[in-house]
């Protein structure tokens, strides 16, 4: 196979730490109370954050990826090279060992049946800046990727200033950028930031913005979000969404200069509105295969069936990583959200973030395979189901 163009993966990254549970529920008050025991068995130990669990899935899918992000000098700094060196050999090159940080840390809880949820301590990813990026290394590859600003505190800080500063700089180097965001504690510093002006500020620099509705809900329509919060109850927002929010959220992210938006909706599926064919033209060394295909698109893909269910840690990162890596490889929209969708779900079969995934043979034939997919339970009016390409067509698909 001929070498795949070079991409860096940046950002947040963070050494996860995963006990696996047995207990499950519905809901996470079936699991955890006050005074209770619960059983658990061996722990994962491994890389986290967007760094890895994008970086990785990209490098089995054949795309040469290197990493760029900080660690401390401590005993889970050097667990996490070990980690990343046992994965890759050789691609810890990237990373910054900073004497006097601590290395951040994820506590994963995931039980059966529920979604995964975080104890997290970000580490040296707080302080990370924008001339922390190399950027003769920009200037030699075709896509950079950066993954959880709202989880590096420098990088909102003063709305934002280092992350446009970054982007800005990137994109003046010549390279595609790709954006990835998480979902803040409300109650943080990164839950009062102005994550709308912030959004602004930053998405004329962005080619490629891949956030969850989730996250995107909080950032753009922050009464809405309460709204869908209050809704969900101890259930999960997703079941409360509909394609009227989504066609708000990417048109506001579109409007500000973002040339695709990829809105991941869990369990649901992924959801993706285009600009025109004039702003896909100003993305840098990588580009779409098909401009024509790529331009003014509105798809809705419904997420494939896993066949085992273990842990959706870094689902959403490794559905990024699916989408990026037939991006790089020059594949139309139809067939980029596929592989998203399927590599997701190949995520799905491991307790870790990445080592459920295939390489892009195996991939391929199991998409070829039409695996079942799940049903879109949330209401689509005004779209059309296209049988031949499994997927939905928006009332702006093709729109000029």
């Amino acid at each position: 196979m001929p070498q795949q163009p070079h991409c860096i993966v940046a950002g947040h990254i963070c050494l996860d730490v995963i006990p696996r549970m047995f207990a499950g529920g519905t809901n996470i008050t079936d699991i955890f109370r006050p005074g209770k025991l619960i059983q658990i068995g061996p722990t994962t130990i491994s890389s986290g954050g967007p760094v890895s669990n994008t970086g990785f899935p990209m490098r089995r899918l054949g795309i040469d990826v290197k990493f760029m992000g900080k660690c401390g000098d401590d005993i889970f700094g050097s667990a996490l090279i070990r980690a990343i060196e046992a994965e890759a050999p050789g691609s810890s090159k990237g990373m910054q060992t900073v004497s006097g940080e601590n290395t951040s840390y994820t506590i994963v809880i995931s039980p059966p049946g529920i979604d995964r949820m975080f104890l997290h301590c970000p580490g040296a990813n707080d302080t990370f800046v924008a001339d922390d990026v190399d950027l003769e290394a920009i200037r030699k590859t075709s896509l950079f990727h950066f993954g959880y600003p709202p989880l590096m505190a420098k990088m909102y800080a003063d709305n934002g200033a280092e992350l446009v500063k970054m982007y800005a700089a990137i994109k003046q180097a010549g390279a595609t950028t790709s954006l990835d965001m998480a979902y803040p504690d409300p109650d943080s510093p990164a839950g009062q930031v102005d994550w709308a002006s912030l959004c602004r500020k930053t998405l004329p620099h962005v080619d490629i913005f891949t956030p969850s509705v989730e996250e995107l809900t909080f950032m753009l329509r922050r009464a809405k979000f309460q709204e869908l919060l209050a809704a969900a109850g101890t259930g999960e927002m997703l079941a409360h969404i509909d394609s009227e929010l989504l066609d708000d959220l990417a048109e506001q992210c579109l409007s500000a200069g973002a040339g695709i938006v990829l809105i991941k909706c869990g369990y649901l599926g992924l959801y993706i509105r285009t600009n025109g064919r004039g702003r896909l033209e100003k993305f840098g060394r990588a580009l779409c295969g098909d401009l024509d295909n790529w331009a003014n698109r509105h798809l809705f893909e419904p997420s494939y069936a896993a066949k085992t269910f273990v842990s959706a840690t870094g689902a959403g990162d490794c559905t990024i990583a699916g989408f990026l890596a037939a991006f790089l490889r020059g594949c139309s929209i139809e067939q980029a959200l596929r592989y998203a969708c399927a590599v997701g779900a190949q995520n799905l079969s491991a307790p870790d973030a990445f080592s459920g995934v295939t390489d892009w043979q195996q991939t391929t034939s199991w998409i070829a395979s039409r695996p079942t997919k799940n049903e879109v339970e949330i209401p689509l009016p005004t779209w059309r189901w296209q049988a031949e390409q499994n997927h939905y067509t928006g009332s702006r698909d093709g729109a000029v």
